[in-house]
């Protein structure tokens, strides 16, 4: 398969295919992984929003885009900009909502377990 941003394909040395995975709220791609580091690409379609969550064994850093909507950040609300850099503690609450258009971001996620299953949800619209 080749990649569509470089033209190439699985035997060159920098190749990695990134996938879409397709979420109730929008998508993502894992951009970068590597041991203690993972980078993804996050639509968040307009009218929808992440869980309320947080994670024990990771912290993550978000830079916005283009959208617009509101984060939540411990107990702080934030106004989405574009440019926008949020750093997430690990243990600290957090959520983005994509009010009137979607959002995109970059999530670099920084620790010893970057699993999916680290995700404590506290209050989510699609009972996951």
């Amino acid at each position: 398969m080749t990649h569509p941003s470089h033209g190439c394909d699985a035997s060159c040395p920098n190749y990695s295919h990134y996938e879409k995975t397709i979420r109730p709220w929008g998508s993502y791609e894992v951009l970068h992984e590597e041991e203690g580091l993972k980078v993804k690409k996050i639509t968040v379609k307009a009218g929808n929003r992440l869980s309320l969550q947080k994670h024990s064994r990771r912290e993550e850093f978000w830079t916005i885009i283009h959208g617009k909507g509101l984060i939540t950040l411990g107990d702080k609300t934030l106004a989405v900009l574009s440019g926008l850099q949020v750093h997430i503690l690990v243990e600290q609450l957090h959520r983005i909502e994509a009010t009137t258009e979607d959002i995109v971001f970059i999530e670099s996620q920084k620790g010893d377990y970057l699993e999916e299953d680290d995700i404590v949800r506290i209050e989510d619209d699609y009972e996951r």
